[in-house]
């Protein structure tokens, strides 16, 4: 039987923290439970409940970020990992996920070094389908949760033989397989795209990736701070959610030069990222904004230091390295862009830009739509990115 331990950070949501620590508790088997919960600055009364529960559950753990400001958990997983965790296996696991029986037992079948293994997540409606979840609906809330219903369907999904590529919550791994790449990437504070990050790098770093699908969770989704029902309603996307959300694309375009990419079945994606430099000729504010994050440098004739005071807050790269006035381009790559010619197809272009060099393969000059491309090189540097 394993040990592991499960990584929870929490915020307002003790309703649902309370659900899923019954659910370990009582479908966890033979197998020795550690559970690791961060509260971050709750009002709720998530750390009187923690700090009840660690009286009475010698494996239970928890700490506290005593504000005021909220450190999220791409802050908190890591924090847990590393710090709290005593079991060389971990797994991210969410506050609001009910663990299924038996869901440790295939965990124990396929975890090794240098593997992560995902459980399948049994979801209500919420979101748009897909081949890597089973839809099914027990409930959006622990209080109406159909745990009859469920347990009783949950043969129909279960494929003891199949198991797929893809990666995503709740994630089991080897601590040191996490430690190795320097975990998950404060850039991403406070949450969103962290997952996506790290998963690229595990993969660029050989790990591979197994979905079980004989190991479920029943999880009600997003009620960290997409659908937190403090701050929103179920199905509306908080204002909070999407600002971060906005934030962390950004950042994220910046990191690998592309938006997040991945198979139907959740395996990452990852194209080469190359040295990329933009010159951008009768440019204004708003150009800037959307071909900043797309390139190593955006050389432009126009003010620069208005949109650098108000975007460096919103990222940890140093705007004044990556914005600078029209000269000579010392990038591999260079994409020459006419501001009062440019469109949606030349965005489009942009948005693809890594696929497209990828597939040219072609040193040399050359046009696509109005955007004119000087390609000088074309090393790749996807791998320096594994490491923090």
């Amino acid at each position: 039987m394993i040990k592991i331990s499960l990584i929870q950070p929490s915020r307002n949501n003790l309703k649902y923290l309370k659900w899923s620590y019954e659910s370990i508790r009582k479908n966890q088997g033979e197998h020795e439970v550690e559970i690791c919960v961060a509260d971050d600055f709750s009002n709720d009364g998530t750390w009187d409940w923690c700090e009840e529960r660690m009286k009475f559950d010698s494996n239970f753990k928890a700490i506290r970020n005593e504000g005021p400001i909220r450190l999220g958990h791409t802050i908190l997983y890591d924090k847990l990992i590393n710090e709290v965790a005593t079991n060389d296996i971990v797994m991210i696991y969410h506050a609001d996920m009910y663990l299924c029986p038996n869901a440790l037992d295939s965990i124990e079948k396929w975890i090794k070094p240098k593997t992560i293994v995902s459980l399948t997540r049994i979801e209500p409606p919420l979101h748009p389908d897909g081949p890597e979840k089973i839809l099914f609906n027990a409930g959006t809330e622990p209080e109406e949760f159909d745990e009859t219903s469920l347990l009783e369907n949950i043969h129909k999904f279960t494929d003891t033989k199949k198991i797929t590529d893809g990666i995503f919550a709740p994630w089991a791994f080897y601590r040191k397989d996490f430690q190795d790449i320097g975990g998950h990437d404060p850039l991403y504070a406070p949450q969103s795209k962290e997952d996506s990050d790290i998963f690229n790098r595990f993969q660029l770093n050989g790990v591979s990736f197994i979905q079980t699908w004989d190991g479920f969770v029943y999880h009600m989704t997003c009620r960290g701070s997409r659908f937190n029902p403090t701050i929103t309603n179920v199905g509306k996307e908080s204002d909070e959610w999407l600002a971060q959300n906005q934030r962390s694309t950004r950042n994220f375009i910046r990191k690998w030069g592309h938006f997040v990419k991945h198979t139907p079945l959740m395996k990452p994606i990852v194209p080469p990222k190359y040295n990329i430099g933009i010159v951008l000729e009768n440019s204004n504010y708003q150009l800037l904004s959307i071909l900043e994050p797309w390139c190593d440098r955006i050389y432009v004739d126009s003010d620069f230091e208005s949109y650098i005071q108000r975007e460096q807050k919103a990222t940890s790269y140093d705007l004044t390295k990556r914005i600078t006035s029209i000269q000579t381009p010392t990038e591999e790559i260079v994409i020459h862009i006419n501001g009062n010619s440019f469109n949606n197809n030349d965005y489009n272009v942009i948005q693809n830009i890594s696929d497209i060099i990828n597939d040219s393969g072609a040193i040399g000059q050359f046009e696509l739509g109005n955007l004119k491309l000087d390609i000088r090189e074309m090393n790749e540097y996807q791998n320096n990115l594994i490491y923090l």
